[in-house]
């Protein structure tokens, strides 16, 4: 079983010719509603691929937070750990195209009432785990105790540090993976905190020059495949979904990054951060394509 525990955010979009000056009323030309949040996302990368997934996660008792619950289920994903809470609204991402870019607005709503209480109260499921991944979407004393938890069980855990926050000196000891990309990597080495040892612990992603990783002190560069980029959004979830997946079924290091590059790689392909998430029969069709 992989464990996700992470953010559910209802993605609302909307494409304007250009940002409107303050006060002023713009038509816009399209309008839509996804399933985001990159827990969310990072999960449905995994159940694509065919792996065994649950989500810890919480959302409001709103018709947003129905929706989601009901959309995971039908995709596969256990939402037995998926808490509505009834104080607070369902994360929500407000995002404006205009002008060939996008500004965001981002409210964590119940992604914030994921408590350490409340991760207490699923370590079963987390003890359970093989394997378990986090994101930085939710509050970091969770990010924490799930941290704690499955140390404790001697669960393999995989934290993608998105969006990047500084990360405290004694979670070192208890991430197996951490998944940054070069910006994020960037930041982490400059930390105070930052031990050359770490650098074991890191898988950095690139974007379309592929991952680099340590072992043993020497570096190892996968290249990522060519391919006709469509839309870059929901790349790195599916990074981090299909690491996750290959982890979990026993492969070794160098292979898990290489078939997870591809998995990113072939997800640009496609629109939409969940829409370009491959199948594990789409991923071999690519890969053996590239032969």
């Amino acid at each position: 079983m992989i464990t996700i525990v992470g953010s559910l955010n209802i993605d609302i979009i909307t494409k304007v010719g250009r940002y409107p000056k303050l006060g002023e009323t713009l038509l816009g030309s399209e309008f839509q509603t996804k399933f985001g949040g990159k827990g969310a996302n990072q999960a449905l990368a995994v159940r694509k691929l065919g792996g065994e997934v649950q989500m810890i996660g919480c959302v409001g008792s709103d018709s947003y937070g129905n929706d989601y619950r009901t959309y995971l289920k039908k995709e596969g994903i256990s939402i037995d750990n998926v808490e509505p809470v009834t104080h607070t609204s369902t994360g929500t991402a407000t995002i404006i195209v205009a002008e060939g870019d996008n500004s965001i607005i981002v409210v964590p709503g119940a992604n914030f009432a994921l408590t350490p209480e409340m991760v207490e109260s699923k370590k079963d499921a987390i003890a359970k785990s093989k394997v378990v991944l986090l994101q930085l979407e939710i509050p970091m004393e969770t990010v924490e105790k799930v941290l704690e938890v499955a140390k404790e069980n001697n669960v393999t855990t995989i934290l993608n540090p998105a969006p990047y926050q500084s990360i405290p000196s004694h979670w070192w000891e208890m991430i197996t993976y951490i998944t940054p990309n070069e910006h994020e990597a960037a930041q982490l080495m400059k930390d105070v905190h930052f031990k050359e040892a770490y650098k074991e612990k890191m898988i950095m992603t690139n974007g379309s020059k592929g991952v680099l990783y340590y072992r043993n002190g020497k570096e190892y560069k996968i290249s990522a495949p060519n391919v006709q980029v469509v839309d870059t959004t929901g790349a790195g979830d599916t990074f981090n979904g299909a690491f996750a997946y290959f982890l979990h079924e026993g492969y070794n290091l160098e292979e898990t990054c290489k078939f997870a590059t591809s998995a990113a790689s072939l997800s640009v392909t496609k629109f939409g951060a969940q829409g370009g998430m491959p199948t594990l029969e789409e991923l071999q069709t690519f890969i053996n394509g590239q032969h």
